[in-house]
């Protein structure tokens, strides 16, 4: 009887072996961000196996703040893909016959937030069978930019650097020497795989071409140096040069202000005296008016005399016209009283 049920239960392991099954073992993928993930999941059936195919892909956010969430799905032999919103539009069946055993996708555009545990469900009554895949999402090193921190000057210490803009740690770094004899100073060995090499009592044959090469899991970059070490620079006298153009600028500047000043002064003081004098002084009078007032006192005058004195008044200079500078006011001539003789009858003869 014991026989019996042995046998039994052994052809049921053999019965359940035979049964669906994912023949995609579990691993762990690395994809640059941007790139294509495919993330494989292929199946086969047992003739028991007579239900109705359903294939359904979950995530497992790596925050784990989220429950698991169906991504894709395949069911009455249609698609459905719009169920998780991060990943809509970009994950996609890679067979056209899921019925063949393939049930792999493709999430294309790859981001920072694809990161997590995908899970791949195989169903088809009465097997079901599940496997699971880890994505990492890696950012490739770019942007890399080598750069010297510190005065290139012989003596000098000063270090030069290797750093890229983005990029997901690990990073690798290489440092080379392009030009010259290409070969690397030796107190710098210890510093070849690191992204600052510290240099110390800087010579000149340090000058030449180095590259930078950082790179991670996923993609590298590299950037290129020249470094020059030159004599010491006169720094005294760049001082003493600064201090004198410093001064100088100084100096242009307060000759500047003061013109302006000057200048400001004068304006306003000739707006003054031009005030006063408009307020204080009458105008002047006119050539015209002068002339007729001159000339018509002389008029007058010369109708009051008789013929007998013209002869001292045409002595005077009375064409003359004051010029309209002359202020005072114009008098006639003085002139000699005039004695009139009027005729007179005297024992009857007259006497003029």
């Amino acid at each position: 009887m014991a026989l019996l049920l042995c046998f039994v239960l052994l052809c049921g392991v053999v019965d359940f072996a035979r049964s669906l099954s994912i023949t995609t073992p579990e691993e762990m993928i690395e994809k640059a961000k941007g790139e294509t993930a495919y993330l494989p999941c292929k199946f086969t059936l047992s003739p028991e196996d007579q239900g109705p195919l359903d294939i359904e892909w979950l995530i497992s956010p790596a925050d784990n703040q989220k429950v698991d969430q169906v991504i894709i799905l395949y069911s009455g032999d249609k698609i459905y893909d719009d169920y998780y919103p991060d990943l809509k539009g970009r994950v996609h069946f890679t067979s056209n016959d899921l019925k063949s055993g393939d049930a792999s996708i493709n999430v294309t555009n790859l981001q920072l937030s694809d990161i997590g545990t995908y899970q791949c469900k195989v169903k088809k009554a009465p097997g079901v069978a599940n496997k699971k895949i880890h994505l990492v999402v890696l950012v490739k090193p770019s942007g890399a930019r080598c750069y010297v921190d510190g005065s290139e000057e012989i003596g000098s210490d000063f270090k030069i650097k290797c750093e890229p803009k983005e990029g997901s740690l690990p990073l690798q770094y290489e440092w080379q020497k392009l030009s010259d004899s290409q070969k690397m100073p030796t107190s710098w060995l210890a510093e070849m795989t690191s992204s600052v090499i510290s240099v110390k009592n800087a010579s000149s044959e340090y000058s030449g071409t180095y590259s930078c090469t950082v790179r991670n899991r996923v993609g590298s970059d590299q950037c290129l140096l020249r470094l020059n070490v030159v004599p010491p620079s006169n720094k005294a006298g760049l001082i003493a040069g600064a201090i004198i153009g410093t001064l100088l600028a100084l100096a242009l500047i307060g000759l500047i202000i003061f013109c302006c000043r000057k200048k400001r002064r004068e304006e306003k003081y000739e707006k003054e005296v031009h005030h006063d004098i408009r307020e204080d002084v009458p105008p002047p009078k006119s050539r015209t008016s002068t002339a007729r007032s001159y000339i018509g006192s002389n008029h007058s005058s010369l109708g009051s005399m008789s013929p007998s004195n013209m002869e001292g008044y045409s002595k005077t200079q009375y064409n003359q016209v004051p010029s309209e500078d002359f202020e005072r006011t114009p008098q006639s001539p003085t002139l000699p009283p005039a004695k009139f003789k009027y005729p007179y009858k005297t024992d009857g003869i007259t006497v003029v």
